[in-house]
């Protein structure tokens, strides 16, 4: 399908759509968030659906669109959805973490208005709030290029979104319940692929179907919440394009390992007999392996697919070298004309180093994880709300936790934990995994470059293995067992951003954190002012609304 007409479609297909005044044009969704009744594992059990849907309805856009997604919450508790790897320019208003807005109360809703300014690519949404992502309400998100900008490979047949990730059988408030106990929720059940798990005895439908000799775009996330997975197609290599917002160098893999909250952009050409075939995804790093299929047919296809699944790596270190063959495209346009390499970002000088350790804890026989020794709790306001009404003394206190810890910390304090960091420096973060499982970190409101990852522990010498030329622009990194990580960025997007754990038991017993950027302007060049029906909560609720900000 052509690349205009393809565009063009979008306008009638993801909702309706406007444009004033020569904006950007606008897309409107509504959506019904209920539960229901599904049993992808083979087990009814209760799942979080959007308009009845599981997973939840894809939304397509275009760089620079404006969404509008008017939420209504018939849940039982309360709701909130992030928009992982979307920025959010000037705009933490719309982040949809605890951290940034009130959470949307049962039988009311609350409309999330954002432009996916200057962004291209694979991303995804999900309830953010407690263990509610291990019920579903995830949902791919893709922005398409603007016409008016290449893009480094022919344009695909048709475009499909795949939702990779491990699955409990357990509703998600038993999961709440046994991590307010203090325990683990375990190992996932089942892998599901766009929420089911292909059976292999002929009743299976195909997700998605191919002409012979055409070539279609395959955006793959892992929206699980705890294991890496490996994910491959039978008999077809898969060409690397994107990820996470950023043209790759096109290389071509047999298999790519996507951590959790990771997405990939890959191109598959139908050129093998025409029948069935299997995507597959599975378990990484676990002691025994659990594995995912969804059916691709040939539109004249004639056969099933073969039983023999194609095996997965085995072993980290091959993951390593996968993620060192990963290269920015220097020379491709991402959401602007100019291209990517244009930013020579390993010219600039870093202002600023923070280490953080993952640790976990288990006095007096609760569990607990940390960053730094500080476990993060949720405060009742929300920290951006604490911030913009003057009373951020009052809920919280800033820069808690060291920069450069010297071990990793024995004990762990529960309190919020909160850096602040100042506008436009240049900042490395260091992650140092000490455990024996893979951790996975997500940035809100920013994409890094993911300098380097390497076994053992980190000492600034190491800056000599750093990829300062083409590193990937992404909003997620992996840290492998006993390991570190290494990412730069400047902070020019003000606003107070969650960095997270990806896994959702690390996550939900404190293992994230809050960075705030501001500005003492108060201006609308930096940063857009507190929306028009903003929910409020805790302690701002009732105070006077302070002056807007203005352009200076």
């Amino acid at each position: 399908m052509e690349r205009a007409t393809f565009l063009l479609l979008l306008c009638f297909l993801v909702g309706l759509t406007s444009t004033v005044k020569g904006e950007d044009p606008y897309f409107y969704f509504t959506w019904n968030v209920t539960y229901g009744t599904i049993s992808p594992a083979g087990v009814p059990q209760q799942a979080i659906l959007i308009n009845n849907e599981f997973p939840g309805p894809n939304i397509n856009s275009t760089s620079n669109n404006n969404l509008v997604i008017n939420v209504f919450n018939n849940l039982d508790e309360p709701l909130l959805f992030t928009w992982a790897g979307i920025q959010q320019r000037k705009n933490s208003w719309q982040d949809g973490v605890a951290g940034t807005n009130c959470p949307i109360a049962v039988g009311t809703n609350y409309t999330y208005k954002f432009q996916v300014k200057d962004q291209i690519g694979s991303y995804f949404y999900y309830p953010s709030l407690g263990m509610q992502r291990a019920a579903g309400g995830i949902g791919g998100l893709r922005i398409n290029s603007r016409l008016l900008i290449p893009v480094p490979y022919a344009d695909p047949e048709d475009d499909y979104t795949v939702l990779i990730g491990d699955w409990y059988t357990k509703s998600h408030s038993s999961l709440s319940k046994q991590l307010d106990a203090g325990r683990s929720i375990g190992r996932p059940q089942a892998v599901l692929v766009n929420g089911q798990n292909a059976k292999g005895d002929g009743s299976d439908k195909p997700l998605f179907t191919m002409k012979p000799g055409k070539t279609y775009k395959y955006r793959i996330c892992n929206v699980g919440v705890k294991n890496s997975l490996n994910f491959r197609i039978q008999g077809h290599p898969m060409l690397l394009v994107e990820m996470e917002g950023s043209h790759t160098v096109q290389n071509s893999y047999d298999s790519l390992d996507v951590h959790v909250g990771q997405c990939f952009g890959v191109l598959v050409t139908a050129d093998k007999a025409p029948k069935d075939y299997y995507m597959v995804a599975s378990t990484r790093f676990t002691k025994s392996v659990l594995t995912g299929k969804g059916i691709i047919r040939y539109t004249n296809g004639k056969g099933p697919a073969s039983p023999e699944l194609p095996p997965a790596p085995e072993g980290w270190a091959w993951s390593l070298n996968q993620f060192r063959s990963f290269r920015w495209n220097l020379t491709a346009s991402a959401a602007r004309p100019n291209p990517q390499g244009s930013y020579h970002y390993g010219q600039i000088n870093i202002t600023r180093t923070i280490k953080l350790i993952n640790s976990v804890s288990r006095d007096n026989g609760k569990l607990r994880y940390a960053i730094n020794g500080v476990s993060h709790v949720d405060t009742e306001t929300p920290l951006k709300l604490a911030e913009y009404f003057g009373i951020a003394d009052k809920v919280f206190k800033y820069d808690t936790i060291p920069d450069m810890p010297t071990s990793v910390p024995t004990s762990v304090k529960m309190q919020p934990n909160v850096l602040n960091l100042k506008h436009r420096t240049f900042i490395e973060i260091i992650f140092e995994n000490p455990e024996k499982s893979v951790q996975s970190y997500n940035f809100g409101g920013y994409a890094f470059f993911a300098v380097a990852i390497e076994p053992g522990t980190w000492t600034p010498e190491k800056r000599k293995t750093y990829n300062l030329l083409d590193a990937v622009s992404r909003h997620t990194v992996q840290v492998y067992p006993k390991s570190w990580a290494a990412i730069m960025l400047s902070f020019d997007n003000v606003g107070v951003w969650n960095l997270r754990s990806e896994l959702a038991e690390n996550r939900y017993l404190g293992q994230q954190m809050y960075i705030s950027v501001i500005t003492p302007e108060r201006s609308l060049r930096d940063e857009y002012n507190m929306p028009e029906g903003f929910l409020l909560c805790g302690l701002v609720k009732g105070l006077p609304k302070p002056a807007s900000y203005i352009n200076n």
